[in-house]
């Protein structure tokens, strides 16, 4: 794999791994234009004037003005497009009565043929009167579904898409409100219902729309049987024991929904989709056909991250997704850490570890995870030597609910303030996670919770303990189509059981880094103690962290970011007593690649410790929570 820097002519561009970054991109596929005809063009907008900017980007005249047009014909076709798209732009913002006049040399241009006479350079004038602005008036639904089962369901209406008397009469209103009464109709298991009247009436003197809609809802639908077409390396009975649409129950279209992203998250096809018959068979089932592609089962990954203070990370991953036909992956994984920054190869982290998953194991949305990882890692606060182990299951409750379960060993070797110290520990992990962001890499919209649960047992000092984590996140968009989005991340950790000397260090409480308070140096933030003369940090009890951070859009590809990320960790699982509470500010640059936001951070701890150093950088790819 490489990077490439590609220079078209004068002007320099930048591309890497085939994704193009900036400058003037070639475009291989560039068709030029037969009989190039150029002309200037003019828009004025009259009535709402607000409504300039909606004009200007529906007129494809106007649009592509800079670009000359194929002839005569080209122009005058482009011409009388615009009077549908024009209007099309204003019925969407709620405006039944406009006038669109678009002059080409000084002529109308629904009135002009291909006959016409123009000159070497064409003089084209688009003129729009808005007219009023319409509101609903008296609207009709004929066979509306019946109220729905959930919540969430019940607060989409009608009136939540503004469709309801007195709002702005919006034709993207009408159309959705459609669409949605379709789709409860579906999910009540009327596989064919459908739109079969649309009466739109525009009150030009009262500025007001009325609107009927009839729905034909059809038969009630069961499922027939489930047919598998174009699975070459996976079992088609898996495919349809995945699926899980039962022949005979009745049809509902959000469980197809939930089967297409169950047998999405397998990650071993090219393509898939659900499709249904075209008609109800007589006894009223509806056969259902899974088609797939299945994509090649081994695959090679790299990745890497970059901080002035913990150095460079390179990482590495192959995998086999489909082992025995039945979704099996099986992935290894191996990264070294702190390149760049140590000297030494000896205080490099190194991690490898191999993991194997099998979905579906009890039913459709369970699976079984097992694996096995070896560590060096060299922080500032210890050093650990571990094998480590787990066995356990994950589960898909619904489709923002998820959990797992497992159990875990551990045989480690730590070096801290406390000396050398070897621990083995056995015991259970539990994580809940609530997700309704509207995108992990780039939330804009939504929230994320986790909380996490873990009991063990020590054996070589014979304690017990419990750890637990909860973390929230928000995001909130101030400004329409995500410009400017407010987000915020909260973290606490309470540990229970014996004292730091008899506690495994990685089981213990530390902050700082990358995810957690940029500025600070990765887990060096922990409780200052003293062990026999000799000052040093070592893991706390009580965790608590806190980021903030305000992400703005300035374009398509960049965006800017300011954040604090605040955090302290406590010798009392209570937060009780001292702590020292650490502040990291800074900045950061985004750049929206096909594969994610490129994350740039600069980042300056407020009360730095001798040693920290004053700026960090991070360079990594997702957003930084």
């Amino acid at each position: 794999m490489g990077a490439a820097v590609i220079v078209p002519g004068p002007a320099a561009a930048f591309s890497i791994f085939g994704f193009h970054l900036w400058g003037e991109e070639e475009n291989p596929d560039r068709v030029d234009v037969i009989d190039p005809l150029d002309y200037t063009a003019t828009l004025t907008v009259t009535g709402d004037t607000d409504l300039e900017g909606t004009v200007e980007k529906a007129s494809a005249l106007y649009a592509n003005r800079e670009q000359p047009a194929s002839g005569r014909a080209g122009l005058l076709s482009r011409a009388k497009a615009d009077y549908r798209r024009i209007l099309g732009a204003l019925y969407e913002a709620g405006y039944y009565g406009p006038s669109i006049s678009i002059l080409v040399a000084g002529h109308e241009a629904a009135d002009l043929s291909l006959a016409v006479d123009l000159p070497a350079k064409v003089p084209v004038a688009i003129a729009v009167d808005t007219g009023p602005k319409f509101d609903f008036g008296q609207l009709t639904v004929v066979n509306p579904p019946p109220p729905m089962d959930t919540r969430r369901q019940r607060l989409t209406t009608p009136a939540s898409l503004g469709f309801q008397p007195g709002e702005t009469a919006e034709a993207g209103a009408i159309g959705k409100t459609s669409d949605l009464a379709i789709a409860h109709w579906r999910m009540r298991g009327h596989a064919k219902a459908a739109e079969t009247g649309r009466e739109v009436v525009a009150d030009h003197p009262a500025s007001q729309l009325d609107v009927a809609l009839t729905f034909d809802p059809g038969r009630e639908a069961r499922y027939g049987p489930t047919s598998v077409v174009g699975a070459t390396r996976t079992d088609p009975e898996f495919i349809r024991f995945m699926t899980d649409l039962d022949e005979g129950d009745r049809f509902d279209s959000t469980e197809i929904a939930r089967s297409q992203a169950r047998l999405g998250r397998l990650g071993i096809f090219r393509s898939m989709r659900i499709e249904e018959a075209d008609e109800i068979a007589p006894d009223g089932t509806l056969p259902m056909t899974v088609r797939v592609q299945d994509r090649k089962p081994r695959s090679l990954g790299f990745g890497g991250t970059y901080s002035t203070i913990d150095g460079l990370g390179l990482e590495a991953y192959w995998m086999h997704r489909n082992l025995w036909g039945h979704g099996e992956r099986l992935r290894f994984d191996a990264s070294i850490e702190g390149l760049l920054e140590q000297l030494d190869p000896a205080d490099y982290d190194y991690n490898v570890g191999v993991t194997f998953t099998k979905p579906g194991v009890y039913s459709p949305d369970t699976d079984f995870v097992t694996g096995l990882a070896a560590k060096q890692l060299d922080y500032d606060t210890y050093r650990e030597t571990s094998l480590s182990g787990n066995i356990g299951f994950s589960q898909q409750f619904g489709d923002r609910l998820t959990g797992d379960l497992s159990a875990f060993f551990s045989k480690a070797r730590f070096e801290d303030i406390y000396g050398t110290r070897n621990f083995f520990t056995l015991g259970a992990l539990g994580n809940l996670t609530y997700d309704i962001r509207n995108d992990p890499l780039d939330a804009t919209r939504g929230y994320f919770i986790q909380a996490s649960l873990q009991p063990f047992y020590e054996f070589e000092y014979g304690n017990p303990a419990v750890r637990g984590t909860l973390e929230g996140r928000y995001y909130y968009s101030l400004v329409g189509l995500d410009t400017l989005v407010l987000a915020g991340r909260v973290k606490v950790g309470s540990y229970y059981g014996p004292g730091a000397a008899e506690s495994p260090p990685d089981l213990l409480f530390f902050a700082g880094g990358g995810g957690s308070v940029r500025g600070y140096a990765y887990r060096s933030i922990g409780v200052t103690t003293t062990v026999d003369g000799e000052e040093g940090t070592i893991g706390g009890r009580g965790l608590f962290e806190g980021s903030g951070e305000a992400r703005y859009r300035i374009s398509e590809s960049f965006g800017a970011v300011a954040f604090t990320d605040v955090g302290f960790v406590t010798a009392d699982p209570r937060f009780s007593g001292e702590h020292d509470t650490k502040i990291g500010v800074g900045a950061g640059f985004r750049y929206f690649s096909p594969i994610g936001p490129l994350r740039v951070d600069l980042a300056t701890p407020l009360e730095p410790e001798a040693g920290d150093s004053r700026i960090a950088l991070y360079i990594g790819i997702g957003q930084a929570f």
